[in-house]
């Protein structure tokens, strides 16, 4: 028997979720690298890829406002610019999200094995990975409920480390270490580079909106929680890098493990092994949200036959059955080929492919469907989407070609996929 959706997320829930989906393994290795390409003006850096998200956050929260489907950027690209281009903007979401799930599937592996090394080694890791990705999906079959109290325990418990940190370290911040601001001058092309680093720690704010069907009221808390999930992210990143930085100074460019040291420097062992179980929550928690979010980006593309509209069916808990299945089945080989370094840099510029036809579709639904009114309205009309487009393409500039060639990829077997479809069945895209 097929039921409606029930349980469904309130407003701090969907802010917990949204915290969850953000902040994983990027706030607690990231610090480190950012210092080398940047020095202290990794702050500045960490400010300014702040705005950028915020620009594409808000074009997400205006465009959510909108409508009440599940699906996000591939129903606003459908209604903006048609079928085709909705065909490879939400082929590409699900894909990405199945990546992004695997890679911190292999994140958690790879953190566990700080305190136990033999997690990376054959078959543990297999066995792990394996274990978390069925594990999860088993989980979020038994309906929203459980996987939104899961989902509050372990953002709580991940945010309780970062603030005690944050808010200790803040009290031994040594003046000196921010000097000189930029230890090898200001290049714009290594200031680039550093913010598309950053970013990746940004990602995943996309995902609030992919399961409006079961959140209460989406047109009414999603563009608030969009706003409120990236103003706390956003200010513990700051907070975090400023600590990092001027408990550790030129030291935290060569640490691996770069908060972890910060809070052995003025809290001792202890701080560092709060530091290990914060992360492990942390990025045990991302695996919570992307077991949610993964699967229902699948449900949009299904109701509109764009998949086998199999994949959109509910059991009896109200969770979509097949999708979730088909999610975990296609996350295991994905997290089983490569390491998390390879997946996340896929993973990262994949993201564009969502984020530039949203910020593209403010400005054309505007125009094109003036009747589809939205909670929320960007202020000054086009100009943040402009440049929120403006600023994504010159970070996209800054990958590498591998990273562009493996990220976007997907984008030319999504172009063949549609013509197959079209052949096959040309009635299921209309």
């Amino acid at each position: 028997m097929i039921q409606e959706r029930r349980g469904r997320f309130g407003f701090w829930s969907l802010v917990l979720l949204g915290v969850n989906c953000v902040i994983g393994s990027g706030i607690f290795l990231l610090p480190g690298k950012a210092m080398e390409l940047a020095g202290p003006a990794s702050l500045l850096v960490y400010l300014f890829t702040t705005l950028v998200v915020l620009a594409v956050a808000v074009c997400f929260a205006e465009c959510s406002g909108k409508f009440q489907r599940d699906g996000a950027a591939y129903v606003y690209a459908r209604e903006a610019f048609g079928e085709f281009i909705g065909f490879e903007v939400g082929l590409m979401s699900w894909a990405i999200r199945i990546i992004a799930w695997a890679a911190m599937a292999v994140a958690f592996v790879t953190a566990l094995s700080s305190i136990w090394p033999a997690a990376l080694q054959w078959p543990w890791k297999a066995l792990l990975v394996v274990a978390i990705l069925g594990g999860l999906g088993i989980i979020n079959s038994l309906g929203v409920r459980p996987t939104r109290l899961l989902n509050n325990l372990v953002t709580v418990g991940k945010l309780l480390p970062l603030l005690v940190v944050g808010l200790i370290g803040l009290f031994f911040l040594h003046g000196s270490n921010f000097h000189p601001l930029f230890p090898k001058g200001f290049s714009l092309d290594a200031f680039g580079a550093t913010s598309l680093l950053i970013f990746y720690a940004f990602t995943g704010f996309e995902a609030l909106a992919v399961a409006a069907e079961d959140i209460e009221n989406p047109r009414r808390n999603l563009p608030i929680a969009f706003l409120v999930v990236m103003g706390l992210c956003s200010g513990l990143y700051c907070m975090i890098q400023a600590v990092a930085v001027g408990t550790l100074g030129p030291a935290l460019a060569r640490s691996n493990a770069p908060v972890a040291a910060a809070a052995a420097a003025f809290l001792g062992p202890a701080g560092g092994w709060l530091v290990v179980i914060g992360s492990l929550l942390s990025i045990g928690g991302i695996n919570v949200a992307s077991s949610f979010t993964a699967p229902r980006t699948g449900v949009g593309l299904a109701e509109d036959g764009v998949i086998p509209r199999r994949m959109a069916e509910l059991n009896r808990f109200g969770a979509p059955q097949w999708s979730i299945l088909a999610t975990v089945l296609l996350a295991i080989p994905v997290a089983l080929s490569g390491s998390f370094v390879q997946l996340a840099a896929i993973s990262m510029v994949s993201r564009f492919a969502q984020y530039l036809p949203t910020c593209v579709a403010v400005i054309v639904l505007r125009r094109k469907r003036p009747d589809l009114t939205s909670r929320f309205t960007i202020p000054f009309g086009p100009f943040i989407p402009i440049v929120a487009v403006i600023v994504c393409l010159w970070l996209l500039s800054k990958a590498t070609h591998t990273q562009l060639s493996w990220g976007l990829g997907a984008l030319v077997i999504g172009v063949l996929l549609y013509g197959a479809m079209k052949l096959v069945k040309p009635a299921a895209l209309t």
